[in-house]
């Protein structure tokens, strides 16, 4: 019996970690409890705090794997070497694409929105987007106060986001794709230049 639960433990935890990413971002960190992501991953409560160590531990983890899930700032983008402009555009078209009114919304942004109220979350929240997105970002950027402009990126892409895909607003989403990418593209060169 002990082999078998050796056995499957990489599957117990990513049931449990898939369980959790679910939860987080239907009803963000206060709105779930451990019971219920253990419920939905056929575990223990006890089971997903062996594997993770707390909530805090979990929604941690929950996030990194959200978060990994990169559809705007994709790793080619974070790793460009191409030149400013061109990762502008790329961005712009990306976030077009990505908020389209058919599209998903990511997971990663549902947990960001549905958690910030949370202090430990925003907290664990913020030191994960610096890691995933900001910091790739600023190494990216040439000239004076690269961490202050990566940061006014990652807002503009965050509130043009919120407002076209969340909320909704009119003006956005009957834009025509060509025309926000080409206004987002002034845009973010601007925050890209020194």
């Amino acid at each position: 019996m002990q082999e078998n639960q050796k056995r499957n433990a990489p599957a117990t935890r990513a049931a449990i970690l898939q369980s959790a990413m679910a939860a987080f971002t239907d009803y963000g960190y206060d709105g779930v409890g451990v019971r219920d992501i253990a419920q939905g991953a056929g575990v223990t409560a006890m089971l997903v705090n062996r594997y993770f160590g707390s909530k805090e531990g979990l929604f941690a983890e929950a996030v990194d794997a959200a978060l990994a899930e990169k559809g705007i700032l994709t790793d080619a983008m974070l790793n460009n070497e191409r030149g400013t402009d061109e990762l502008a555009h790329d961005i712009a078209a990306a976030l077009v694409a990505q908020t389209a009114p058919a599209a998903p919304v990511l997971s990663g942004f549902l947990i960001l929105l549905r958690s910030a109220g949370n202090a430990r979350a925003a907290e664990i929240l913020r030191d994960k987007v610096e890691r995933h997105f900001e910091a790739p970002l600023t190494r990216l950027l040439p000239g004076i106060h690269p961490a202050q402009r990566a940061a006014l990126l990652l807002s503009l892409i965050a509130g043009f986001q919120l407002m076209r895909q969340v909320m909704g607003n009119r003006a956005l989403t009957a834009a025509d794709g060509a025309l926000l990418t080409a206004q987002l593209t002034a845009q973010l060169k601007l925050l890209m230049s020194a």
